[in-house]
């Protein structure tokens, strides 16, 4: 979380390489992108988060004495090439695509531009940060989604992979969504609302369940959402709630925020039974929370059977994504810098997906000019220009004949690539967490309905432009051509 040394947080292989290179004097400036091939959980996109943790990776990397000494007792690692390490520091570029941003499959996410042994430093604590992270805020943006504008509270620390993953992994569902978590050190270090009431241990600890909802709702009058499921929902817990809330009313001292919490039981028939009683004492503004195992699609399932809840803590399944625990980032070269000219590279597979798209590449975003919503992800060659002022037409590079031809003046587009590092030099300034949170429901309203539902979500075309489809084919038939000679 940034309060450690992390130039460490790296494969090994990193390292053998970076020696490789720097024995061979072979430090040619490279390019890779960090990209990924599937959406997770079955999703139609996803939420690119971590940014602001690269950045403080990056900024930090420094092999300290203590490093430098546990490399040379590897007995791998040359004199030459530790001393080359104790002044290492990142000069290169990197541009990104800014916090909360929706992306799709096979565009980069990240392009860093450095010499070939910095650019491979970096590779894995890159991908840990950004697949993390990326993974937690799409995981959230479908249960925010499911909860259609109900509040979701992010309540899964103890159930998190650890500290890390815990803190790091709530500040990523806030990005996606939440309203805030149960998480103190995560609320504090990103300054997001810290949420929460009590747990059942509260009630056992005390003679009656009465008695310890009486003393909750005195020490916090201003959110005294009382946890009912302890002993028995319908006949104790909300008929004694009811009891607080009514003793409250009648001393004209009503609580700002007042309301039940569910955790357990059949959640759509107990929300509905406890909400008649509510309104039935004259409660109903009193608010219904539900947790116990929740995920995108039990909520879905609960708000279809008219549960009558108004907001959500989710913890487990959303805090490890545990429908699809990995974001499957990678880490390609695309190009080598020689004589002044990046060469493009290209990596084959019989897997069409994992064939890589080669050069110094950018992103387009293209926009239906009328709704706002995305009509395509444009590829290109960094150096390509295009005018909103003329026709476009981009096509499928894996299925050629789906063309679409766009108007001019009838779409508008957006480099979605940030400039982060040049030089070496951070050039960005990142938002606070919950300005990204804004930022992303603002690029959540652009996507249509149909790529956000749950099940089998409409794709959003990625297209590559003809001059980067060109280049990318004659380099397979180059290949091609030289394997058989």
């Amino acid at each position: 979380m940034g309060r450690e040394n992390l130039t460490l947080l790296t494969d090994f292989y990193e390292l053998t390489m970076m020696q490789g290179y720097f024995k061979n004097n072979s430090n040619d400036t490279v390019i890779f992108d960090v990209f990924y091939r599937t959406n997770p959980s079955g999703s139609g996109y996803s939420i690119c988060a971590g940014l602001d943790q690269v950045i403080d990776y990056i900024n930090n990397i420094k092999f300290s004495n203590e490093d430098i000494e546990y490399l040379r007792g590897l007995k791998i690692f040359d004199y030459d090439f530790l001393k080359y390490l104790e002044g290492f520091k990142f000069t290169g570029d990197l541009y990104a695509v800014p916090e909360g941003t929706v992306v799709f499959p096979m565009e980069p996410l990240v392009k860093v531009i450095a010499p070939i042994i910095e650019a491979q430093l970096i590779e894995t604590a890159l991908l840990n940060i950004l697949n993390h992270q990326s993974l937690i805020a799409t995981k959230a943006s479908r249960v925010c989604y499911a909860a259609k504008g109900e509040a979701v509270m992010e309540f899964g620390l103890r159930r998190a992979q650890g500290p890390d993953a815990g803190t790091l992994g709530a500040r990523a569902a806030v990005i996606g969504g939440c309203v805030g978590t149960s998480n103190v050190l995560a609320a504090k270090e990103f300054d997001v609302p810290a949420l929460g009431t009590h747990a059942h241990s509260w009630i056992m600890s005390f003679e009656d369940e009465l008695t310890a909802f009486r003393e909750y709702a005195d020490l916090y009058p201003n959110n005294a959402t009382l946890l009912v499921d302890t002993y028995d929902t319908l006949r104790s817990g909300v008929p004694n709630a009811i009891k607080v809330f009514s003793e409250f009313r009648e001393r004209g001292k009503m609580p700002e925020k007042y309301g039940i919490r569910l955790d357990s039981g059949d959640l759509a028939y107990l929300s509905k039974k406890a909400r008649k009683m509510l309104d039935a004492a004259g409660f109903t503004d009193a608010s219904i929370v539900a947790s116990s195992d929740l995920d995108e699609y039990l909520i879905d399932s609960l708000k279809t059977q008219g549960a009558a809840i108004d907001s959500w803590g989710v913890g487990t399944n959303l805090i490890t994504s545990k429908d699809c625990p990995a974001f499957g980032g990678v880490y390609k070269l695309a190009a080598i810098k020689k004589n002044g000219t990046f060469i493009p590279k290209i990596k084959l597979s019989e897997n069409q997906w994992k064939i890589t798209n080669p050069g110094n590449k950018t992103v387009y975003r293209i926009y239906e000019k009328e709704t706002g919503k995305i009509k395509a992800d444009l590829i290109a060659m960094a150096d390509e220009k295009y005018s909103e002022e003329n026709p476009l037409k981009i096509f499928d590079p894996l299925a050629t004949w789906k063309k679409t031809y766009l108007k001019a003046g009838s779409y508008t587009l957006r480099e979605i690539l940030t400039p982060i590092f040049l030089n070496g030099k951070c050039v960005y300034t990142s938002p606070s967490v919950m300005e990204i949170r804004a930022y992303c429901k603002k690029e959540l309203d652009t996507l249509w309905d149909e790529t956000r539902r749950l099940v089998n979500p409409h794709d959003v075309y990625v297209d590559l432009s003809n001059e980067l489809f060109q280049m990318k084919n004659q380099l397979l038939d180059s290949i091609n051509a030289n394997s058989h000679n």
